[in-house]
């Protein structure tokens, strides 16, 4: 090889070199992963939360621009146990926020994490009470979710198994899909479809065209369509109806009705069930029947009573979600009372555009 030869792949291999280091420099300096580490910290902190990493987030350009996550601990501020862990995580930014745009985040992708449902539960009920009057927070996904490898859990019991989930952002006027699937404790394999088209007027929702579908393996299909309104708290509203069919017992006609509560009433639910040799129709409190069944997995010892609610019910074979039912007849006169917490303030709304 000439002298002349040698000289020139040198050169050519030191400018290679050089754009390569310039590239990397490139990507750091436009990523600026500590402004996005900073960024979903104070969030998590304003929240009562904290946000860990492994080791620092490491930036990627190609195919797209993105920070990596390794090792995600997500705790109750002075809490031990975590009620996230996940293995990596993807940021997916936009281009324009490379470029000095808003300092955004375009999908949120997690890998293996793992939800601790008692300690979510303790970070929930550890969270200050809102002043009375304060305008109610409306939940808000600008960014697009993908979880994959996921599982709830309580305690070291594992409830749901390879978790998948998939969502669109919550933007008013468009279509937002949400797909999840998981396998409960038995092995059952479990799917979620649901599609509306979101409003958010001020604070509050409302989610209209809803379609519903869950399956529960081969045994259990449920099928809802409807609308759905809510403005923070327990005033809420939603009205949705549609076919539950449960293999070799047939058909059911299935509607449920959400009524917000007020001053005098909890927030109640009315479920109505017509179909072969079972009939439904009840009212149940939402709040106070999540406490009830909370009590009877308390560690401390079952808390044995009547669920709340009124109305009548005749059950011949019923079996959803791992619950099975046979020969049951309920008759109940007695409507719950309204539990502090679960009566929400006199509030007006406006008259149009409210159809649940």
């Amino acid at each position: 090889m000439s002298r002349r030869l040698r000289l020139i792949l040198l050169v050519l291999g030191g400018l290679v070199l050089a754009l390569v280091l310039a590239a990397v420099i490139a990507v750091y300096l436009l990523l600026q992963p500590e402004r996005f580490t900073r960024m979903l910290q104070t969030q998590a902190r304003a929240a009562g939360l904290e946000l860990s990493l492994a080791s620092p987030a490491s930036p990627t350009l190609f195919p797209r621009p993105a920070l990596q996550l390794d090792g995600i601990t997500l705790n109750a501020a002075g809490a031990t146990a975590p009620i996230l862990l996940a293995a990596h995580g993807q940021l997916a930014l936009p281009w324009h926020t490379l470029f000095g745009g808003p300092t955004v985040i375009s999908q949120l992708e997690i890998d293996s994490p793992r939800v601790d449902l008692d300690a979510l539960q303790d970070w929930l009920a550890a969270l200050p009470a809102k002043p009375e009057g304060a305008p109610p927070n409306i939940p808000r996904i600008d960014t697009g979710v993908s979880i994959s490898h996921g599982s709830v859990v309580r305690g070291n019991e594992v409830l749901l198994g390879s978790v998948s989930l998939q969502a669109g952002s919550l933007v008013t006027g468009q279509p937002f899909p949400l797909a999840l699937s998981a396998v409960t404790a038995a092995g059952t394999p479990v799917q979620l479809r649901l599609s509306a088209t979101p409003r958010i007027e001020g604070n509050a929702l409302q989610l209209q065209d809803i379609t519903l579908h869950l399956t529960q393996g081969s045994t259990v299909k449920l099928a809802l369509t409807g609308n759905a309104y809510w403005h923070g708290a327990a005033d809420a509203e939603a009205s949705l109806s549609g076919k539950l069919e449960q293999a070799n017992a047939g058909q059911y006609d299935i509607s449920l009705r959400l009524t917000p509560a007020d001053q005098s009433n909890p927030l109640l639910l009315a479920l109505k069930l017509d179909g072969p040799a079972n009939h439904a129709d009840l009212k149940l409190p939402p709040l106070a029947l999540a406490r009830w069944w909370n009590g009877l997995g308390d560690p401390r010892g079952p808390q044995l009573s009547v669920p709340p609610g009124s109305g009548h019910a005749e059950i011949a074979s019923l079996e959803m979600a791992g619950i099975s039912i046979e020969g049951l007849t309920v008759q109940a006169g007695i409507d719950a009372p309204a539990a502090a917490g679960t009566v929400a303030a006199p509030a007006s709304k406006p008259a149009a555009g409210k159809n649940p």
